[in-house]
């Protein structure tokens, strides 16, 4: 539980950073790099057949200013996907560019590989099959106005124009599906990428927000409770020094040994250790120390007793369990002075163990101002391992805490520890 967030955050983050590097802004349009490819191809084998045939400048002129309109103004409209007067001038300039092409040799032909794909990307599906319709019927017009020089008829290049007509048609309808679902792609991934980033800030919060109530809970437990004991027996010495030196010295002796214990419960707790009280002893141990300490502090008389036959438990439970004995008693400490005897109780039940820390004080009403951080804290732990935290108090009667956790499958844990 409280090396979830620790782990997990920096995991979020990285898997975060990963999907910004495979998925970037234009992730619906990546496929625009084979797109420019193509289209490169089909320039320098238009141009090479031009040159090659003789062509004239103008025609080469023409078709080599395709690259930079393009480049310009088209591919960020077929990127952009806005219909406008834009879309419009672009690919009325790109008709021309390539009409002069193949007006003076049909080899120019060739560059409809490309100019057909340009219109359908940059206009709606309707404006685009008009000019397709337009591009392939220029070389039929060509060839109907220098058919003689040409040696072609009409009635050679007709079929092949309805052809292309047709198989533009469909290749268009193709172009536009695919674009509509690369860039819905896009979108989604995105969106993804937005809400992982959302979740990893989201966690890494959550994160803060748990170590913080954690450093709380075990500074409240440990080094809170250590010298407010401390400061009793300082008190106690000062009170003793005159007429019993003796027991000044055994209450010094008991505030060095409590400081001692504050100090390695301070250190385990930065680096989530067992803590001290539990190592190479049992719970019902450490709770039995826990009682004989506030024997020796207050004179108390403290009853410490275990019901049931005593079982190894998770390292998680006995935690919970002498931290919340360890709250008991602290209140006992500070708040039940009218106190004489004090219950310590572990009971081992079937499926459950219950510790009950029960006092004759002079009580308090729970859900009063009295009722502070550290009895909420308890509850807190309790809730971690699935269990519960009771206080019954009412003024002039004591007051009894009642700890509850499930036992569950006693794993090697409890052994190892």
């Amino acid at each position: 539980m409280r090396t979830y967030f620790r782990r997990d955050v920096p995991q979020a983050q990285h898997d975060t950073s990963q999907a910004g590097a495979y998925y970037g802004p234009e992730s619906g349009t990546r496929w625009f790099g084979l797109w420019d490819s193509f289209f490169a191809i089909s320039y320098l084998v238009t141009a090479t057949l031009l040159i090659s045939s003789g062509t004239p400048a103008v025609a080469i002129g023409a078709l080599t200013l395709i690259v930079p309109w393009y480049a310009g103004l088209g591919r960020p409209l077929m990127i952009g996907d806005a219909a406008g007067p834009r879309n419009l001038v672009f690919a009325g300039v790109l008709l021309l560019l390539f009409a002069v092409a193949t007006s003076f040799n049909l080899s120019g032909c060739f560059a409809m590989f490309a100019v057909v794909p340009m219109l359908i990307m940059s206009l709606s599906m309707p404006q685009a099959v008009t000019l397709v319709i337009v591009a392939n019927l220029w070389p039929v017009l060509v060839v109907w106005v220098r058919g003689e020089n040409l040696g072609l008829g009409v009635l050679q290049v007709l079929p092949i124009a309805l052809l292309s007509i047709g198989l533009s048609t469909l290749l268009g309808m193709w172009i536009k599906r695919v674009v509509r679902q690369s860039k819905a792609r896009g979108g989604l991934i995105e969106e993804l990428q937005r809400s992982r980033e959302r979740v990893a800030r989201l966690s890494h919060e959550a994160g803060i927000s748990a170590e913080r109530e954690r450093l709380a809970r075990e500074i409240h437990d440990t080094i809170a409770q250590g010298l407010t004991s401390i400061i009793g027996l300082v008190q106690t010495v000062d009170s003793e020094l005159d007429h019993s030196p003796h027991l000044a010295r055994a209450h010094l002796a008991l505030a060095g040994r409590v400081a001692k214990e504050s100090l390695a419960e301070a250190r385990d707790f930065v680096t989530a250790l067992t803590p001290p009280s539990l190592r190479g002893s049992s719970l019902v141990q450490a709770v039995r120390r826990q009682a004989d300490g506030l024997v020796a502090e207050t004179g108390l008389d403290v009853r410490c007793t275990v019901e049931g036959s005593e079982k190894p438990l998770p390292m998680a439970v006995s935690v919970v369990l002498l931290r919340s004995v360890q709250e008991a008693i602290a209140n006992v400490r500070k708040h039940a002075t009218r106190a004489r005897t004090v219950e310590v109780i572990v009971a081992y039940d079937e499926d459950t163990v219950r510790l009950v820390v029960r006092d004759d004080g002079q009580g308090f009403t729970p859900d009063g101002d009295q009722d502070g951080y550290g009895l909420r804290g308890m509850q807190a732990r309790a809730m971690e391992i699935n269990g519960s935290a009771t206080v019954s108090s009412s003024p002039g009667r004591g007051t009894t805490i009642e700890v509850t956790a499930p036992l569950g499958a006693v794993g090697q844990e409890a052994f190892s520890d």
